[in-house]
């Protein structure tokens, strides 16, 4: 049984109420850890180990901090198969796919921030012969960070990078779902070398933990990843004590087909766009939109290439899909099939849950489900689902597509496939979403800024964004 402890003021402890978690393997559906359960005191003594940690933090400097969280990042890659592995335990997804993309990706958030305080410029104006003004920017102090369950080292990394890369102290918490990753992060700072205090890592559930977290009055920054209905509990507890608040939530994410497009590209990008990791990406299509001239050609070959999708053991290297990250999860998804036929729509393919054998037996795994015959208004295409389905839907002209991909509360991402490059433009405009892929997905690059529109969040993360976002502005006049 594995033992799961917080990371406070640098060592490893239980929560100091002496409670525990269980902490289940989604791939066969079994207790394999046990998980601190910490609650309001343990967030007060991670706050005060991090306000006693911020001078010295502060004070070594651009070059001290990147050459700390450099070690840390050096060390997780040197243990890359052993997080990999781990995260498939907490998670239910691919070994394989941790491996190649969900690991790498926090070893670069690692790097990326640690490198970009080293370049990060200040701004100067001078008036004539007036006065000299120079912006100088300062970390906020204690900053908060609750990061989700789908991709538990690769956001968790993304909040607290670039906190500690401006100079903040960090007090975060991993979902109670998925914190293996985080644990043996915590054990490589303390290899690193890293400052006392300087990231404090709590395990616990959101309604102790997270809230204390996010209302406690010296933790003046706080990032989270999540809900739409979190973050708005969020956002009430927060926005009247005036903090600082970075909200990357849900997102109902359309995918726009034109029939000029280049077929076999688009076909295996959009199947790893709306199956993968088993569909919990935040950024996955979970609606596509299929000019009509394409739609018979486009439904056929699709749910052809969905039944062929291997939903198994996550261990094996050609498994596809593995398992959903928790079985309440798995029923919600299942709720969620049984809505759409209510709403008239016809299951093509999938719809049920999977039963593996032996060990995996009890384990929580579903079918790639693909639906049609549903409009835009009704809920199954206006609820985030957050799993292996999909809805298709035709269209006759570009602007009705646009008012498709635009009907829903959200607007994290989308992702247009054509070769016209006048439409390329013109569509990406019209789109409502902070995120707008051309002939491909996922493809990010770490300088740009990262959030959506509407109910998909508040403020961005990525790049010179999220060193801003943990840092105060100060303007210094100088009369010459």
């Amino acid at each position: 049984m594995e033992r799961i402890l917080n990371y406070v003021n640098g060592t490893l402890r239980p929560a100091l109420g002496g409670g525990w978690l269980a902490g289940h393997e989604p791939a066969t559906g079994q207790v394999f850890a046990e998980i601190a359960d910490s609650d309001a005191a343990d967030v007060e003594q991670a706050v005060q180990a991090a306000e006693h940690a911020f001078p010295a933090w502060n004070a070594l400097g651009r070059q001290g901090r990147h050459d700390a969280l450099m070690r840390v990042a050096d060390l997780v890659e040197r243990d890359l198969d052993l997080f990999a592995r781990a995260e498939s335990r907490d998670n239910g997804k691919p070994v394989h796919l941790a491996h190649e993309v969900d690991i790498p990706r926090a070893v670069a958030n690692l790097r990326f921030f640690a490198t970009a305080i080293l370049h990060w410029g200040s701004e100067a104006h001078l008036m004539d012969e007036v006065a000299l003004n120079y912006t100088e920017r300062q970390p906020v102090g204690v900053a908060g960070a609750i990061s989700p369950w789908n991709l538990p080292l690769y956001l968790f990394t993304w909040k607290i990078a670039p906190a500690l890369a401006a100079g903040c102290t960090v007090v975060a918490k991993p979902s109670e779902v998925t914190p293996w990753t985080a644990f043996l992060l915590a054990e490589r700072c303390i290899e690193a070398g890293l400052p006392p205090g300087v990231l404090n890592i709590l395990h616990g559930t959101g309604p102790k933990v997270g809230a204390a977290i996010t209302a406690h009055p010296r933790i003046p920054a706080l990032s989270f990843t999540g809900g739409t209905a979190t973050g708005a509990r969020i956002a009430a507890t927060a926005a009247p004590m005036f903090k600082k608040l970075s909200l990357e939530l849900g997102g109902k994410n359309p995918v726009l087909v034109f029939a000029d497009c280049d077929f076999e590209h688009m076909l295996n990008v959009t199947m790893r766009s709306s199956f993968r990791n088993q569909g919990q990406i935040c950024l996955c299509g979970s609606r596509i939109l299929i000019e009509r001239p394409l739609y018979e050609r486009f439904r056929e070959a699709f749910v052809a290439r969905a039944k062929a999708l291997r939903v198994g053991d996550p261990a094996l290297e050609d498994t596809d899909l593995g398992a959903v990250v928790s079985e309440a999860h798995m029923e919600k998804v299942l709720g969620h099939i049984a809505l759409a036929k209510q709403e008239g729509g016809r299951v093509l393919c999938g719809g049920e849950r999977v039963r593996l054998d032996g060990r995996l037996r009890d384990g929580w795994y579903l079918q790639p489900t693909v639906i049609e015959g549903l409009d835009q208004q009704c809920r199954t295409n206006q609820e985030e689902i957050f799993g292996p389905v999909v809805t298709l839907q035709p269209f006759d002209r570009e602007e009705e597509a646009v008012a498709q991909a635009n009907a829903t509360p959200y607007g994290l991402a989308s992702v247009v496939w054509t070769r016209d490059g006048q439409r390329m433009h013109r569509v990406a405009r019209a789109l409502k979403s902070g995120i707008v892929w051309v002939n491909c997905w996922m493809v990010r690059d770490l300088r740009t800024p990262f959030g959506g529109m509407k109910q998909s969040g508040v403020g961005r993360e990525g790049g010179v964004e999220a060193l801003r976002f943990f840092t105060e502005t100060k303007n210094v006049c100088i009369r010459l």
